[in-house]
C-alpha cells in the first residue's frame, strides 16, 4: 500500500472543516476526523467529506468492555469510513470481535489499534501506567497481539514503525502521528519525527494535525509534507 499523508481535522465545528478543505481546491486531502469534530458535528461532517472526495480516517480510539466495542464497531461500519481505530490495550477479545463486524460488514475500512499515545514518554510508562519494558518492546507486543487479532495495522510513533513491520510483516500497516517539520514545535507529543524521517524509518502513513492546519498557508504546508514523505 502506498503512502500517504493524513491531514488531522482537529476542528471544533463542521463549518470550520468544510472551510478549510475548500481551500484546497479540487485536491482531496486523505483527513482524520477525531473526537472533538465527532463529538460536535456527527456522522454528517463523515458524510459531506466522503462526498467531497476525501478519503477519512475517523479517529474515536475505541476502548471498552468487548461487547459494547463490537456493537460500535458495527455501528460504524455503516459509515463507509476508509479506516477507523480502537486500543490495542482493551485486549485480544475486545480487538477480534471488532474486527469480526468490520469485516461482515463487507466494506473496505481498515481496523488499527492504538498501541502507545505519542504523548507518552518512557517516563510515564514506568511511572504512571508501571509498564517496566521499553516503549518499543511494549508497542511491539501490542501490534502482535492486533494483528492476531484480525486487525490491518497499528498507530504508533514513527520511532517504532520499522519494529512493528519486523515483528509483524512489512505490510502491516504503521500509521504514525507525532509528525513535525524542524522548526515546528513539539506541543505535546513526545515521540516525533520530521516527514522526512518517519518515511526512512518505514511509516506507511503520517498524520499531520497543526503543522498543517494552524499553518500560514495550509495548503503549501500539505504539499510540503507530501513532498518530504511520498514523493
Amino acid at each position: 500500500m502506498g503512502k500517504d499523508v493524513i491531514v488531522a481535522c482537529d476542528f471544533s465545528s463542521a463549518e470550520e472543516t468544510l472551510r478549510f478543505l475548500s481551500a484546497f481546491h479540487g485536491r482531496k486531502p486523505y483527513i482524520k476526523i477525531g473526537m472533538e469534530l465527532y463529538y460536535s458535528a456527527g456522522p454528517d461532517i463523515v458524510y459531506k467529506a466522503k462526498e467531497m472526495g476525501c478519503r477519512v480516517f475517523l479517529d474515536l480510539k475505541l476502548h471498552d468492555i468487548p461487547n459494547t466495542v463490537k456493537k460500535t464497531a458495527a455501528v460504524l461500519s455503516r459509515l463507509e469510513v476508509d479506516m477507523t481505530n480502537l486500543h490495542a490495550a482493551g485486549g485480544s477479545q475486545m480487538m477480534r470481535g471488532a474486527a469480526e463486524e468490520i469485516k461482515s460488514a463487507g466494506g473496505k475500512t481498515l481496523l488499527i489499534a492504538v498501541t502507545q499515545l505519542t504523548s507518552t514518554g518512557d517516563e510515564m510508562l514506568k511511572n504512571e501506567l508501571l509498564i517496566g519494558a521499553p516503549m518499543e518492546d511494549v508497542v511491539a507486543s501490542y501490534a502482535k497481539n492486533a494483528m492476531a487479532s484480525g486487525l490491518d495495522g497499528v498507530v504508533c510513533s514513527p520511532l517504532e514503525a520499522g519494529r512493528v513491520h519486523t515483528v509483524c510483516s512489512p505490510s502491516f500497516l504503521t500509521v504514525t502521528p507525532g509528525v513535525r517539520f524542524d522548526e515546528a514545535s513539539r506541543g505535546d507529543q513526545t515521540r516525533i519525527a520530521t516527514p522526512a524521517r518517519a518515511k526512512v524509518l518505514g511509516s506507511d502513513y503520517i498524520v499531520v494535525g497543526r503543522p498543517i492546519t494552524a499553518a500560514a498557508d495550509p495548503v503549501a504546508a500539505y504539499e510540503r509534507c507530501v513532498a518530504d514523505f511520498v514523493d
